[in-house]
């Protein structure tokens, strides 16, 4: 797999793996079924793993789960580049970005994995709080970062291309996580500028979601597939009223994943990884793109995996371009209640 560097001497492969749905989701897999999806990602060269301190409960969350997987598998700590998200409320999701916040975050992450079992390759507030400037968030990590508390640096999260400029000029940023897919394209836009600014700074974009939430495999047919106290059961983009004009676009995109002879969500991977290529801003700089799909099952991490060889045409850039200009998605990401920490 081709690797990419996110800070000096740490390379991770062109795909990462995300560990949102180990832990935070109505009926997580097994510890057995985990541990074999994360191994598998591993031996397909998806180092860069993606967690979060408030992703599940006190007892099992993405840090307990790694906390056990690397003491069944010490060998593996070294090859995994760990991403920890944190700064975040569990029960209202509000983040908390002040200094004590986020070396309460930070200090709670170690306790919970200590570094004798793995490190924090980088730490990432989950989202910025609106009450402290960035350039106090990043000082602060900065700190953490000297103190040997975070490994290697830090990333951003559902930011904008000015707060990444303004982050950069305190500390170098290694990646800004954000949700990109053919189901959400707003980070490529001149008014968000955060593909644009990544790509001349030189900062690779870690999109999340870019299966659109599952959403583009088009395995959920309609609002009654998803299961009781799943996020997606109240997001706006699966609700009943648009649902029947949002599975348009998955089919259509079907019916090119068929053609070409690759599963939906290889297809939805493939259209991801191709905006290295595609991305067009006033600078002529590249941008760099690690989508981090997730999922609990061994086999699907391993075709999300092999996204990576699906060749990518103009003749499918053309046609994924003409069912977006006749397919509308309908509906926020979010509820509105959490639409107030995005993009800031």
């Amino acid at each position: 797999m081709r690797t990419i560097a996110l800070s000096k001497d740490v390379l991770v492969g062109e795909i990462g793996y995300g560990l949102m749905g180990l832990t935070w989701r109505p009926n997580p897999p097994s510890e057995e079924q985990a541990f074999k999806a994360m191994k598998a990602a591993l031996v397909q060269g998806c180092n860069f793993w993606n967690a979060g301190e408030f992703y599940g409960t006190a007892e099992n969350n993405s840090l307990t789960l790694l906390k056990n997987y690397f003491t069944k598998y010490p060998e593996d700590a070294d090859k995994v580049v760990l991403s920890m998200k944190g700064c975040l409320d569990p029960q209202t999701l509000v983040p908390n970005c002040t200094p004590a916040g986020l070396r309460s975050s930070v200090e709670n992450c170690i306790r919970l994995l200590p570094p004798s079992i793995k490190t924090i390759d980088f730490f990432e507030p989950a989202r910025l709080d609106p009450s402290v400037a960035v350039e106090e968030t990043v000082a602060t990590l900065v700190e953490l970062i000297n103190e040997g508390k975070i490994k290697h640096g830090y990333m951003l999260s559902e930011v904008r291309g000015s707060t990444i400029r303004r982050a950069h000029k305190i500390h170098p940023v290694s990646g800004v996580e954000v949700e990109l897919s053919v189901w959400e394209m707003e980070v490529l836009g001149e008014e968000h500028g955060a593909a644009a600014v990544c790509a001349e700074l030189g900062v690779p974009l870690v999109a999340y979601s870019p299966i659109g939430r599952g959403m583009l495999t088009g395995e959920i047919r309609s609002h009654d597939d998803i299961p009781e106290g799943d996020f997606r059961k109240h997001s706006p983009r699966f609700q009943p009223d648009v649902f029947s004009v949002n599975i348009k676009l998955v089919d259509e995109l079907q019916k090119l994943a068929v053609k070409k002879g690759v599963s939906s969500s290889q297809l939805a991977i493939s259209w991801v990884l191709a905006r290295r290529r595609y991305f067009k801003s006033s600078s002529s700089d590249q941008l760099t793109v690690i989508p981090i799909p997730g999922s609990s099952f061994e086999g699907r991490v391993v075709e999300n995996a092999s996204a990576k060889d699906v060749e990518w045409t103009e003749e499918d850039e053309k046609e994924v371009s003409r069912i977006l200009g006749v397919f509308e998605v309908k509906g926020g990401r979010y509820p509105e209640g959490a639409t107030k920490f995005l993009a800031q």
